[in-house]
């Protein structure tokens, strides 16, 4: 079992103004010249990790991280004004003509593989290769899973408590969005951080108090719950398939997909209707892992994709 790379913090870090009032927060750390790799956290909503940067040796990589349009560190906190997917992948091509790389990896899990999909569909040649994990593709079928009652038969004591939560109104989805969106701050609060448990006891292997913990943060929980229900009562400002239907143009890149058998956030199907239509792509079940990157088979399986990605782009192994 391959463990984290030593804590490292950023070389640099800024705000960069992307336009409609938000500025992003981008930060940089690892080598300035090793293989440029954009870190794409989940949510919609939930802001970076600086545990993230673990999954890199810094000697290889140069770890690009972000936090999107109105969470973690960047500005106006939990604003829905201008943001949709269209801009995050506008703001991802912003930052990488701002900091000058030709070409870089895209590292992104859950919500971030999907906009890594989003942008690397937009943008193919400027991409390296992907590192995939927890696989979300935007469609109908998997908010249903979550927000619909499905993932609630495999955990209905936590279900009952994130239905309660709007007096068991249904659509839930529209219900939340309702509420999240309304003018009654403290009610918007209330239901983030039962929408942010809600997905945080769901989220692991094994009960894990410091996940739970971490998300319903009140400044996490307000920006995942907002931007996250603002996204998906939109269908994610996505056409029906749209990912599937687009993987043409970034088939003949490198991909390594890691998902957890027992997902429970982002169902296993996920993954293999991804390497269904793209086979080239290489797709690594891990038989003890659920949604969460820290989970410790998926951290190994992480840790080792991001060496055999640098062995693939000619990288010398440095881990010996």
């Amino acid at each position: 079992m391959r463990y984290y790379h030593p804590d490292i913090q950023p070389y640099r870090s800024h705000h960069l103004p992307v336009g409609d009032g938000h500025q992003v927060w981008v930060a940089e750390s690892g080598n300035p010249d090793g293989i440029p790799v954009l870190v794409l956290h989940g949510g919609p909503g939930s802001g970076s990790g600086d545990r993230d940067r673990g999954f890199f040796d810094p000697r290889q990589y140069r770890i690009i991280q972000t936090d999107q349009r109105g969470c973690g560190r960047s500005t106006p906190h939990g604003s829905l004004d201008h943001n949709t997917p269209q801009h995050l992948v506008a703001d991802l091509e912003l930052i990488r003509q701002h900091l000058g790389i030709d070409q870089w990896v895209l590292f992104g899990g859950s919500w971030g593989s999907t906009l890594a999909l989003l942008y690397g569909e937009q943008y193919p040649n400027v991409v390296l290769g992907f590192i995939l994990r927890g696989i979300f593709l935007g469609r109908q079928e998997e908010m249903d899973w979550l927000y619909g009652g499905s993932a609630g038969r495999i955990f209905p004591e936590h279900w009952q408590k994130f239905s309660a939560a709007v007096d068991n109104a249904r659509p839930l989805l529209q219900a939340y969005h309702t509420k999240l969106t309304g003018t009654d701050e403290l009610e918007a609060l209330r239901l983030a951080k039962a929408w942010a448990a809600w997905e945080g006891l769901i989220a692991t292997l094994k009960p894990s108090p410091k996940t739970v913990a971490g998300l319903i943060n009140p400044h996490t929980a307000l920006s995942m719950a907002r931007i996250s229900a603002h996204y998906f009562v939109h269908d994610c400002f996505m056409r029906p398939n749209q990912l599937l239907e687009d993987l043409s143009s970034i088939q003949h890149l490198p991909a390594i997909l890691v998902h957890g058998r027992y997902d429970m956030i982002c169902p296993m199907d996920n993954a293999w209707t991804l390497k269904q239509h793209w086979p080239e792509a290489r797709l690594e079940i891990i038989r003890e892992g659920g949604h969460s990157a820290h989970d410790p088979a998926i951290a190994d399986a992480l840790l080792r994709a991001t060496d055999e990605m640098a062995h693939l782009l000619g990288v010398p192994d440095r881990s010996a």
